[in-house]
């Protein structure tokens, strides 16, 4: 019985080490935490594209929005950890949202592993163009003038709203923010002079910035973004040090096993090479992430320490 007992251990170690040498060999999904069409999915897909035709297999975006990516997120974390489910990772849903609520159902640093990130870009800070701000200091010579008589817009725990809370801080300054359920509508009535600053992706700003229906007055990125070549940064406006950038990248559950993590960090690096991933994200403005576990891993335990802090300093609470 004894004997029988260790052929069917070393049988079915046999198994699961040839399953992992011939991963994948079946559709891999990516759980996007976040609807279709936004930022979000057109990372996903891209990604979900390169790994196709690197690994042979179909890499397959499942959209599963909600509670900004915590729930999609939770899922991801209490999926099997067989390589077969990755979880498109960010700032909103591994950083922001232990920040907001230290209850959230799964904990970014010890249920995941990090493998790669994939963009990271800048948040712009507009202002309608029918007010006189021409320039960052004018905007906050004005609001250290006048507390809390400039209304500001934000979709609660995006990434634009992390970002004004930390300028806020960081420039002293007090304004009034007015919460959004979402982009779309916030965009809206920034357009329309109702609301008349926010901080929003770049992507999202840059055609009505050309349009001349919203003038850029920073970016949160350390240097300029090559889209808004003439825009400077919070940095270089007086605010040295001054950084708050959307990012993304892709994880898997903890356990799952090193030689199908070893295979997709191989597989993502050489991705993120891609002349087309180069094309496709600089053209709206993002920059390609350095690539690999170790970098990704400290990063994103950077932001969560980063965002954590301007959060309790700021006294945000869920909502």
């Amino acid at each position: 019985m004894k004997k029988l007992s260790l052929l069917l251990a070393s049988a079915l170690l046999a198994a699961s080490a040839f399953a992992q040498s011939d991963y994948p060999n079946k559709p891999v999904k990516i759980i996007v935490p976040f609807p279709a069409g936004g930022t979000s999915d057109v990372m996903g897909r891209l990604v979900a594209e390169e790994l196709t035709k690197i690994l042979k297999q179909p890499f397959v975006v499942e959209n599963i929005g909600g509670a900004g990516g915590v729930i999609g997120t939770e899922k991801g974390a209490k999926s099997a950890p067989d390589g077969y489910t990755i979880i498109q990772t960010g700032v909103g849903q591994s950083a922001v949202a232990h920040g907001l609520d230290p209850n959230v159902k799964y904990n970014t640093l010890t249920d995941f592993i990090h493998i790669s990130q994939v963009n990271s870009g800048p948040n712009v800070l507009v202002v309608h163009p029918s007010t006189p701000f021409k320039t960052l200091k004018e905007l906050v010579d004005y609001a250290k003038a006048n507390p809390g008589k400039l209304d500001y817009g934000y979709t609660p725990a995006a990434s634009g709203h992390m970002a004004m809370e930390l300028f806020k801080q960081t420039a002293g300054v007090f304004l009034t923010g007015i919460p959004y359920r979402g982009g779309g509508p916030m965009m809206t009535d920034a357009l329309g002079g109702t609301i008349k600053i926010m901080f929003i992706n770049q992507d999202v700003a840059l055609q009505h910035v050309k349009a001349g229906k919203l003038r850029a007055l920073a970016v949160t990125s350390a240097k300029r973004n090559p889209l808004y070549p003439d825009v400077p940064t919070i940095a270089e406006s007086g605010y040295k040090g001054f950084e708050a950038i959307s990012w993304s990248g892709i994880s898997v559950p903890k356990g799952t096993p090193k030689a199908i993590v070893d295979k997709l960090d191989a597989a993502m690096q050489e991705a993120l090479k891609s002349a087309t991933v180069h094309q496709r994200l600089e053209s709206t403005g993002f920059v390609v992430a350095p690539a690999g576990m170790k970098h990704y891993t400290e990063f994103v335990k950077s932001e969560l320490a980063r965002w954590t802090k301007v959060i309790k300093t700021a006294g945000i609470k869920v909502e």
